[in-house]
């Protein structure tokens, strides 16, 4: 008898054990993962979102605005970006605001984000060199940057470190204080003050990494972290529990046979 109730579990069992064996294993495809949703600052209505995946040196930076300021001198506003580093990876509050003339310039937010690390460039050099060349800024209210860069290591090390800042310059002149449309550039004199004054900021975060669903890909990273996997191996437990259960029965009738 007892030899029949091994022969009856050892089946269950092992198929338990293969519904283990047969959930995938947390494949990571060997990037490192950040992300951020952009807030609005100086009273911008723009939004905005990044990802930024590292594999080794190479970046793949996606940043995708919208409701920035459409126009400058009648032609497509030029919006830098960069990522900041090197100080305490914040955005600035409105107690950043030292001058009193309502807006929140670069250099007041800097002890917040830092200095430039990377530029988010259009096209070409990403450099810090590259922080206000208008020829390679976003152009307009509404744009994408998606692009692989080399990676520096003073943005790696932001990025691991959690201080790593994306913001996003070029305020609406109309949107100031009096006091603000009358100030000139912190950083490019010849401009006014709105010109590269921060409209939005976020902080990246480390992320989850990209898993493939069902369907087109909607560039939305999945937040919740369950996987099949999981499912697996509740159903693996769930078979080892039956095979549990059938060999009491099996036991119990048995006793039943015998009396």
């Amino acid at each position: 008898m007892n030899k029949t109730l091994r022969f009856l579990a050892v089946p269950t069992l092992a198929l338990g054990a293969l519904a283990l064996s047969g959930a995938p294993a947390m494949a990571h495809d060997g990037a490192d993962h950040y992300q951020s949703t952009l807030g609005q600052i100086n009273g911008s209505s723009a939004t905005g979102t990044i990802t930024v995946d590292v594999t080794g040196n190479q970046a793949h930076a996606v940043l995708k605005v919208s409701g920035l300021a459409p126009t400058f001198m009648d032609a497509p506003y030029p919006h830098v970006q960069h990522i900041h580093g090197g100080a305490q990876g914040v955005c600035p509050a409105p107690s950043a605001d030292k001058d009193g003339d309502q807006v929140i310039s670069t250099t007041e937010g800097a002890p917040g984000y830092g200095g430039i690390v990377t530029t988010l460039s259009t096209s070409g050099d990403t450099s810090p060199a590259a922080g206000l060349d208008l020829k390679v800024a976003g152009q307009g209210a509404s744009y994408t940057v998606d692009r692989t860069f080399e990676l520096n290591a003073e943005t790696k090390a932001a990025l691991q470190a959690g201080t790593a800042v994306v913001v996003v310059h070029g305020l609406d002149p109309a949107t100031l204080s009096p006091a603000g449309q009358a100030a000139k550039s912190d950083l490019v004199p010849e401009l006014p003050l709105a010109a590269t004054s921060p409209a939005l900021c976020g902080t990246l975060t480390a992320g989850q990494m990209k898993m493939p669903a069902g369907g087109a890909d909607t560039g939305v990273a999945q937040e919740n972290g369950g996987t099949d996997a999981g499912a697996l191996a509740l159903g693996g437990g769930l078979v080892l529990a039956a095979a549990a259960g059938s060999t009491y029965l099996v036991r119990r009738r048995t006793a039943g046979s015998a009396a």
